[in-house]
C-alpha cells in the first residue's frame, strides 16, 4: 500500500483530530471505560486500556478525566453501558467504509449512520459486506526521513510482521493485534517514536480520490466521523492532494 501521499494522509487526519480536541475527549473516554470494562483498570494488563490511554495522553486530556473514564468502566462510579457495533458499507465510487461505534442506543445509532451515508453519496451495507478489504493489526508510521535500515532491524527484532517505506518516505511498520504495545515500546526505547500508531483495520487496497470526488468523499467522512457515536471510521479512500 506504498504510494499516495500516505505521509500527507495522517497528517490531514492528525490536524483533523486536533482540531475535534473536545469531541475526541468524549469519544477516547467512552473507549477507555468500555476497555476498562472487558480487561480491568490496570494498563499494565489491559492492553487495549493502554491504548487508549496512550490515545488520551496524545490529545492532553487531563488526568482526572482519564481516571474517572477508567473508573466508570470498573464500577467504582456509575456510568452507562456502552455496547459496540460495526456498521459497514460504500463510498463515493465504491469505496469501502467501515464504522465503529460506541453506543447505549443502537436504534438512534443506526439511523444516524444511515442518514450520514445516504446523504452524502454513500450506501450502507450488511454486515461482511466490506470487512474481508481490511486486515486487523498493529500500524506505526515513522516520518520521512527516518533510518530506514536501523528502524528496520529494530522492527523484525521485536516481533513486527512487515516493514515497508512508502513513495513518500514515510516508514510503516505492521504488527499483529496483540504485540502491538510489545513492538511499539521496544522501538521506543530503541529510539524509534512513531509519528501516528494505532491497532486499527488496515485496507488491502485503495481508492484514489482527486478533485471533486475527493472533496464529496471527504465530505461523507466526516459526516460519520462526527456523529457522537461514532470512534472509528476505516476506509479504502485515500485522497491524492
Amino acid at each position: 500500500m506504498a504510494g499516495h501521499s500516505k505521509w500527507a494522509n495522517i497528517q490531514h487526519r492528525k490536524g483533523r483530530q486536533d482540531e475535534k480536541r473536545g469531541a475526541a475527549f468524549s469519544k477516547i473516554a467512552k473507549e477507555i471505560t468500555v476497555a476498562a470494562k472487558l480487561g480491568g483498570g490496570d494498563v499494565g494488563f489491559n492492553p487495549r486500556l493502554r491504548a487508549a490511554v496512550d490515545k488520551a495522553k496524545g490529545v492532553n486530556m487531563p488526568k482526572d478525566k482519564i481516571d474517572t473514564a477508567i473508573k466508570k468502566g470498573t464500577g467504582e462510579l456509575e456510568g452507562v453501558e456502552y455496547v459496540e457495533i460495526r456498521y459497514e458499507g460504500y463510498g463515493i465510487g465504491g469505496a469501502a467504509i467501515m464504522v465503529d461505534c460506541l453506543t447505549d442506543n443502537k436504534v438512534r445509532t443506526v439511523a444516524e449512520v444511515r442518514h450520514a451515508f445516504s446523504k452524502y453519496g454513500g450506501n450502507m451495507g450488511s454486515d461482511g459486506c466490506v470487512a474481508f478489504q481490511f486486515k486487523h493489526c498493529g500500524q506505526m508510521i515513522f516520518a520521512p526521513g527516518t533510518d530506514e535500515a536501523a528502524l528496520m532491524d529494530a522492527a523484525i527484532e521485536a516481533g513486527a510482521e512487515d516493514v515497508a517505506t512508502n513513495d513518500d518516505g514515510s516508514i510503516e511498520v505492521i504488527t499483529g493485534p496483540a504485540d502491538f504495545i510489545a513492538v511499539k515500546d521496544a522501538l521506543e526505547a530503541a529510539g524509534f517514536k512513531p509519528e501516528f500508531d494505532e491497532v486499527t483495520m488496515k485496507p488491502e487496497g485503495e481508492n484514489v480520490f482527486t478533485g471533486d470526488d475527493a472533496v464529496r468523499m471527504q465530505k461523507l467522512l466526516d459526516a460519520l466521523e462526527n456523529l457522537d457515536d461514532v470512534q472509528e471510521i476505516y476506509t479504502t479512500a485515500v485522497m491524492d492532494e
